[in-house]
């Protein structure tokens, strides 16, 4: 019996490289959205040459576009199940590019953020539809390598966008590196209707609109109440408390509704096969922990390492290309080592790097630090290529865009705890150590304004130091955040060796079974037989 799915006739083998070209241009897209903004925060606040934005507005400028696009996710894989990944890719495209316009001439913060909102809900509909056309358009032999390609797009877009928002902000104003998108959109259209086949889509499935609904609302508050804690709320406060407790009860009412829903937005029973659910656990944790350790790195490098921005800048693009090559070597480790200790090995590597941060210090030599970025990004690489091979195997055609969408809000909620992990972490320790230091000017007649300033964190300590030409401050915040920093760096170690231990136990061998034995249990279920 045949084992070719009806896409994979669709689609045959002399067009599948070009269709991944494409497709991997469009989610680069993504990415190069969320790492171009990180150059234009400063010009943004500039009441000149930017919206004069204020602190609060800069982070739901950046916030509203993972928190749409992290609550729509199920949403847009089911509406890639329905109604065909190609014309949903088309849509998200077109929305990403009418959203870029028009933030790129929004006359106010308020404006920008609904901008960057819609940017969100058009990356969520592509993101699953990028993930589904590969899977389905590929042939088997050739999935696993377009996969590695497909995962490696994440680091040329955090490469890419940083050097690219530089230029256009060295020569245009603020707005140009919003506007950038719409050119490359315009050409990602043209080439997907050129060369993306029409796959199709379950036309005669319900969708579950009440389903749809839940998830976006219960997704949304989670990520919301993680964003506010992100951003120093206290984790007992309403901001944080209510939209946690709202999403959780929200998303448990999507869990139960989905159980019993004929024609269910997210298959539940996608999580019986041990390599899905293995699978999503080690992303998020992976996810966590390197996002965590991105975080700390970047305030290191420009605090007590004294990078200028660019430098730093520079010596991050490190981790970037370390997930470039890692995703291209994954595929021959996993048929040398398998898929389990291929994940298992990148997972250890990114561990490795984390702990090497508690022996760093403010004379650490920049090209050891980009040598222990490049390590954790090639550990990562090494993780997301095989995981996604595994989680994806034995997911039938049909539900591939549920299964995408999986994939795609375990990356970014893990994103966010990691980051909310270790700057809690970070504020937390900094705190105490500075608390019971003998601040440098006290004796001076140092206020006590001036005191909590220093106390509240180690760039307000530097920027008043320098304001009052008192040094002794400065390495004294240096001193603190360092120890913060080792802290924060041994729970992100800690965390990444409990994704160890999960990818070696539950990507166990029979994880990398055959596609046919992967779907088989599923289908059983389905029709309501035991496996």
């Amino acid at each position: 019996m045949s084992t070719v799915s009806p896409a994979e006739e669709k689609a045959p083998a002399s067009r599948s490289w070009p269709v991944l070209v494409v497709v991997v241009c469009a989610q680069m897209l993504i990415w190069l959205d969320t790492s171009i903004l990180n150059v234009a925060v400063t010009t943004l606040a500039d009441p000149e040459e930017g919206l004069g934005a204020s602190p609060a507005e800069l982070e739901w400028v950046a916030s509203a576009y993972t928190l749409v696009l992290s609550g729509m996710l199920f949403a847009g894989g089911a509406l890639a199940d329905r109604f065909g990944p190609r014309n949903t890719l088309l849509a998200g495209l077109a929305l990403i590019g009418a959203a870029s316009g028009a933030g790129a001439f929004a006359g106010s913060p308020a404006w920008l953020i609904v901008a960057r909102a819609f940017m969100g809900a058009g990356s969520a509909l592509l993101m699953p539809a990028t993930l589904t056309v590969i899977m389905q358009s590929t042939p088997e032999e050739k999935r696993t390598r377009a996969i590695a390609i497909w995962s490696s797009s994440s680091g040329l877009g955090v490469a890419v966008g940083p050097v690219v928002g530089g230029a256009l902000l060295s020569h245009f104003w603020w707005g140009s590196v919003f506007l950038v998108n719409v050119p490359i959109v315009a050409l990602c259209l043209v080439a997907v209707m050129a060369v993306v086949p029409d796959l199709g889509g379950s036309h005669r499935r319900v969708l579950d609109l009440p389903g749809l609904a839940l998830s976006v609302l219960g997704l949304g508050g989670l990520v919301y109440g993680i964003i506010e804690l992100g951003n120093g709320s206290t984790w007992y406060g309403p901001h944080v408390l209510l939209p946690l407790a709202l999403g959780g009860v929200l998303l448990t009412a999507f869990v139960a509704g989905q159980r019993r829903s004929p024609t269910p937005s997210l298959d539940l029973r996608l999580f019986r096969q041990p390599g899905f659910t293995a699978g999503s656990v080690v992303l998020l944790i992976a996810f966590m922990a390197l996002a965590g350790h991105l975080f700390y790195a970047a305030f290191y490098l420009q605090g007590p390492r004294g990078l200028s921005p660019a430098d730093a800048g520079t010596v991050m693009i490190a981790a970037a290309i370390g997930i470039v090559l890692g995703s291209q070597a994954s595929p021959a480790l996993s048929r040398w080592l398998t898929a389990r200790w291929t994940v298992a090995s990148g997972v250890l590597a990114t561990a490795a790097t984390y702990l090497a941060y508690a022996w760093l210090d403010g004379q650490t030599p920049a090209w050891v630090i980009a040598a222990l970025l490049w390590i954790s990004g090639f550990g990562m690489g090494l993780v997301g290529t095989p995981v996604t091979a595994v989680m994806m195997r034995g997911v039938p055609p049909r539900l591939a865009g549920a299964g995408s969408a999986v994939n795609g809000v375990t990356r970014q909620v893990g994103g966010l705890l990691g980051v909310v992990m270790a700057g809690s972490i970070l504020s937390g320790v900094y705190r105490d150590r500075m608390a019971d230091a003998e601040l440098p000017g006290a004796a001076q007649g140092l206020s006590p304004a001036a005191e909590e300033q220093a106390r509240t964190s180690a760039e307000s300590a530097r920027s008043l130091a320098e304001s009052l030409r008192l040094p002794e401050l400065a390495a004294t915040a240096d001193r603190a955040f360092l120890d913060a920093m080792y802290t924060a760096t041994l729970s992100i170690a800690a965390l990444a060796l409990v994704g160890f231990a999960v990818s070696v136990v539950g990507l166990r061998a029979r994880a990398e079974g055959t596609s046919q034995e992967r779907t088989r249990p599923l289908e059983a279920a389905r029709k309501g037989k035991a496996p």
